[in-house]
């Protein structure tokens, strides 16, 4: 028995109708590995305040696609991830050599790329056929996607315990960070291309216009009412999680787009987080 098949034969003790079809199980499942590594990226976006760059590398999607179009592959998530992780290190240097304030650089990067994307894949009309990349379809997600998302999961989790320490250093004081022997250049580096491969590999799931909702508000709710860093992480995990669960079986029964309604209740965490945030720091 495969685990996908282990997994199947859990859900169906369970008396709910969704359970008894494999696209949903497929869909939890993904949402268990993919919501708590959105978590734990998103403290370090909220913190280092990257949250508009994690947009960029969204939207740097369709420029992806478009690359992989001309040049013929069949599945454009390999020019996508490429293209992503150069975006994320050409950022990266120019922040650190340019005189221009960081926003502006990105504001430059996401222009040209969304126009690029969008003049390729809009020739001869045939921008339709991409337009599920926008909103994500979470449901359609299969066991070999589940397989990757495992060992990106696997990966991200080996690559916070040996460097969470020297990201939190990093984020709270570079110049400490420094004087403490750690290169700061690499931890950013790394960071950002594990960044970029997480939020490529995951727009089919949740699409470009809301994936960066998932990586912030989780975070940023989490950041309302926590003291401390582990909390702050423990916080934003939980938040992402419930989130993810609840939203994908509200759109079930409501026949809505699951990655909208995750975001929603994520957003009514937000919400809930900053009325309980201000009543704590009277």
């Amino acid at each position: 028995m495969t685990i996908i098949e282990a997994w199947y034969k859990l859900l169906g003790i369970f008396p709910f109708s969704w359970t008894h079809y494999n696209f949903m199980n497929n869909a939890l499942l993904a949402v268990l590995l993919v919501t708590p590594l959105f978590a734990l990226l998103g403290t370090v976006v909220v913190s280092n305040r990257m949250v508009f760059f994690t947009d960029v590398l969204g939207h740097s999607a369709l420029t992806g696609i478009a690359i992989g179009v001309l040049l013929g592959f069949h599945d454009p998530t390999l020019p996508m991830i490429i293209l992503a992780v150069v975006l994320a290190v050409s950022i990266n240097l120019l922040k650190n050599i340019t005189k221009s304030s960081v926003d502006t650089v990105l504001g430059v990067f996401m222009a040209f790329l969304v126009a690029l994307g969008i003049v390729i894949l809009s020739r001869q009309g045939g921008f339709v056929k991409y337009t599920s990349y926008l909103i994500g379809d979470i449901l359609a997600v299969t066991p070999k996607q589940i397989a990757w998302f495992f060992l990106i999961a696997l990966v991200v989790l080996i690559y916070w315990y040996i460097a969470s320490n020297a990201m939190i250093l990093t984020s709270v004081n570079p110049s400490l960070a420094r004087s403490r022997r750690v290169n700061t250049f690499i931890i950013e580096t790394s960071f950002t291309i594990l960044l970029a491969i997480v939020v490529i590999v995951s727009i089919r799931l949740v699409g470009i216009l809301i994936i960066n909702s998932l990586l912030v508000l989780p975070a940023a709710a989490s950041r309302n009412f926590t003291r401390n860093m582990h909390s702050y992480t423990q916080g934003a995990v939980i938040i992402s999680v419930f989130s993810g669960i609840v939203g994908l079986i509200v759109s079930y029964y409501w026949g809505t787009a699951s990655g909208a309604t995750i975001v929603l209740f994520a957003s009514g965490c937000y919400g809930i987080s900053a009325l309980l945030g201000r009543h704590l720091n009277k």
